[in-house]
């Protein structure tokens, strides 16, 4: 009986959503606006951070002209996108200007070769401190407030010789899966700007689809790196848990313990997603065993196409289809005893009160924070101060639904990790949905707050996961599948999302390459 009251109320729901996807199509759908092409002179910015930086080493690029060209295209497309909320371009001039200069005088000369990406533009989410920009978290109240120092993934990137070039816009708090907030306004995905390019992390995402950033250094919770990626056909890279230090992300100090919280990357192409963890995860790097290099077709493959979470919206039809091409592409070059198999866990079916739970246990006072430590908000009188609808829904489900049974989420948690790593060991993949909705319209996420639940697995496994364009639907609006591995796996991971990105095309960018004029 309780597994029939599952299946009606999963049907009811997607009667409903499809009945209100049709009025938020007839009310976004006009509003779209194309991203301009990108013009033929900056073609190379279609090109990873690996290849730019190496050509820059070699003098084939001048590191003042790749920053100037993301700055021409930052201005371009953020009057559409929106995803741009502080800049230091000036200052990045002038750094990537030393750095042609050094190279040229041969000044350090060695030491400049040593830094992976030595002249490389880079963008990151405003809560990730950088010295004097905005560091607002998306709070009104907070409005002004600038970083007093680099948080501790800044501060590698720029020691590997990357340059920071502008902020890019998030939710409130980083605690919803669309970017907007009452500071900055809300982001547009580039495919479709009446849709959203998902949260927290949109902004990077938006931009990293539009060609308009080389590197995007973000953060991923509960899918802050992924669904952005997903939602704008891009790869997100979330590592193993507490491998990076976490100093600068919001209040952080770097010696929290455990957390489902990491650093992590999204990117137009898998070769630079391993090199740039190496940068940010400095000596515990080595854990990760980034260097092996792996045949996809010696990798053991896991699947589960769609979780029994009433949280959940139900799996779409393209989404599922998505999965089975991989599913079925694995199947042609994997020997028999390495064919896709199903994978299923009690744990999927209750991701959403799990990861709830888990909230629980990380440092972050929401409460505290909402007000920026001036006193925990009155949830009564929370409605009349300027902040998200969405940032009230969630402050007020986490003071008033009832609490999860700690021993049963820890027990449940710990049966998982158990049973699949043991499955997994160190040559298998999971592959998980990327969610169950491509791309939704703006403000649909407020009839599924917990669409975030196929990403929220990896969190609270504490393992690596990567989110890999698997072409578009009918409407060209991305699809996308996730894969994951067991903890310190994250070389498996790689492998497959780069097998998988030759296969289906990589990134499904928003907008073409203008022609070379003759």
């Amino acid at each position: 009986m309780c597994q029939l009251f599952v299946e009606v109320m999963r049907f009811m729901r997607l009667a409903f959503e499809n009945t209100c996807q049709f009025f938020f199509f007839v009310f976004y759908n006009c509003r779209k606006k194309p991203v301009p092409d990108l013009p033929a002179e900056s073609a190379f910015l279609s090109e990873s951070a690996v290849a730019l930086a190496n050509k820059i080493k070699c003098q084939e690029l001048k590191s003042e002209d790749l920053v100037r060209a993301v700055i021409e295209r930052i201005k371009q497309v953020n009057p559409i996108l929106n995803a741009v909320v502080d800049e230091r371009y000036e200052e990045a001039l002038a750094e990537a200007r030393k750095i042609d200069q050094d190279i040229k005088d041969q000044q350090n000369s060695q030491d400049l070769l040593l830094k992976p990406f030595l002249g490389v533009p880079f963008t990151t989410k405003e809560t990730q401190s950088v010295k004097g920009m905005a560091f607002t978290w998306g709070l009104w109240c907070r409005r002004g407030k600038r970083a007093d120092e680099d948080c501790a993934a800044v501060a590698r990137l720029r020691q590997a010789g990357a340059i920071p070039v502008a902020a890019t816009n998030l939710p409130e708090l980083l605690i919803w899966s669309e970017c907007c907030n009452p500071v900055y306004g809300a982001t547009n995905n580039p495919h479709h700007t009446g849709r959203t390019s998902g949260g927290s992390s949109g902004g990077d995402a938006a931009l990293t689809a539009s060609y308009a950033t080389v590197i995007s250094l973000t953060s991923d919770i509960g899918g802050s790196s992924r669904i952005p990626s997903f939602y704008c056909g891009v790869f997100g890279y979330h590592p193993t848990a507490d491998v990076v230090n976490l100093k600068g992300l919001f209040q952080r100090n770097g010696t929290e313990s455990s957390s489902m919280l990491s650093f992590g990357f999204i990117s137009k192409h898998v070769e630079d997603l391993a090199p740039l963890v190496k940068v940010i995860a400095g000596d515990q790097a080595a854990r990760l065993g980034l260097d092996r290099v792996l045949d996809a077709k010696d990798i053991k493959i896991y699947y589960n196409e769609e979780f029994r979470d009433i949280w959940i919206s139900p799996i779409r039809l393209e989404l599922k289809q998505a999965m089975r091409k991989v599913i079925n592409k694995f199947g042609e070059v994997q020997p028999t005893e390495n064919k896709p198999r199903f994978y299923s866990h009690k744990f999927f079916n209750n991701i959403t009160n799990l990861w709830r739970y888990w909230m629980t246990k990380e440092p972050d006072d929401h409460f505290a924070m909402y007000n920026d430590g001036r006193g925990k908000p009155n949830m009564f009188l929370v409605g009349l101060n300027k902040h998200s609808l969405y940032l009230i829904m969630r402050l007020a489900g986490a003071r008033f639904y009832p609490a999860v049974n700690g021993e049963w989420a820890t027990q449940l948690t710990q049966d998982c990790k158990d049973d699949l790593f043991s499955k997994l060991g160190d040559n298998g993949v999971l592959l998980l949905p990327s969610g169950p909705i491509p791309s939704p319209y703006h403000n649909f996420t407020y009839l599924a707050p917990y669409n975030h639940g196929y990403f929220s697995v990896a969190n609270v496994l504490k393992c690596p996961a990567v989110q890999v364009p698997i072409g578009v639907n009918s409407k060209k609006i991305p699809l996308g599948i996730q894969v994951l591995a067991a903890p310190n796996q994250d070389a498996v991971c790689l492998a497959v999302a780069k097998y998988l990105e030759k296969e289906f095309g990589g990134a499904i960018m928003a907008c073409n390459i203008q022609p070379t004029s003759i």
